[in-house]
């Protein structure tokens, strides 16, 4: 499904017929297609919405990237569709995403989940920038170069939040655990989970590892 959001068309899976509604936000360069394992089990008792951000997937490709303009989609796509009350569950950039929309529009959900997510560019290893760095230099891709200059949220800023929020990083990933900790320790009402073995997208591209801990959560 597609939808014309102010300027920007987004594209859209909505499935499920009844139960709390969750939106589902990729990271950098996929599409939503990496949760269809995941959404195969959620759509039985939830509505789910599994959308492509802008420039990813069949959504519109923007002039530019930024991710304060990607969380504007996401809000206007809740208000568009009329959606009630959601659970944002974000990945990677999906990750940072979810906690700039819940800074700026706690009221329109009713708790995010973030995997993976940093609030600059210095929460993640300094190998991972050199590569990030390196493969710009080669490609000269603009979804790259957003990553290697934002996003600038403080701790501050995170204590907007008002609604629950479940923080997932893997023991191996490439952000760096102080920075999910410092994430989780932020957010007035949030948890931290570890998980032991993973990396950065072990648990979350074409898996349902997180399934029974979203039911936990939203329940």
């Amino acid at each position: 499904m597609y939808i014309q959001l102010n300027s920007q068309i987004i594209c859209y899976e909505r499935t499920g017929e009844v139960g709390t509604p969750v939106i589902l936000i990729h990271g950098n360069s996929e599409d939503h297609h990496i949760f269809d394992p995941l959404v195969e089990r959620l759509n039985k008792e939830h509505v789910v919405y599994a959308m492509d951000t802008r420039g990813h997937g069949e959504s519109a490709t923007p002039k530019e990237y930024h991710y304060g303009d990607m969380a504007k989609d996401v809000i206007n796509l809740i208000k568009a569709l009329d959606i009630e009350k959601p659970y944002l569950l974000g990945y990677s950039d999906g990750g940072i995403i979810a906690l700039l929309v819940a800074m700026e529009a706690s009221e329109l959900l009713s708790g995010i989940i973030c995997c993976g997510a940093n609030l600059t560019p210095a929460g993640l290893h300094h190998r991972d920038i050199r590569e990030m760095k390196r493969y710009y230099k080669k490609t000269n891709d603009p979804k790259t170069l957003m990553m290697l200059q934002e996003p600038d949220i403080s701790p501050e800023d995170l204590k907007k939040i008002a609604v629950p929020a479940m923080i997932f990083a893997g023991e191996k990933d490439c952000v760096r655990q102080k920075e999910s900790e410092k994430i989780a320790s932020s957010i007035p009402n949030s948890v931290l989970k570890v998980l032991s073995g993973e990396t950065h997208s072990s648990y979350i591209v074409q898996k349902d590892t997180l399934y029974p801990h979203i039911e936990s959560f939203i329940r």
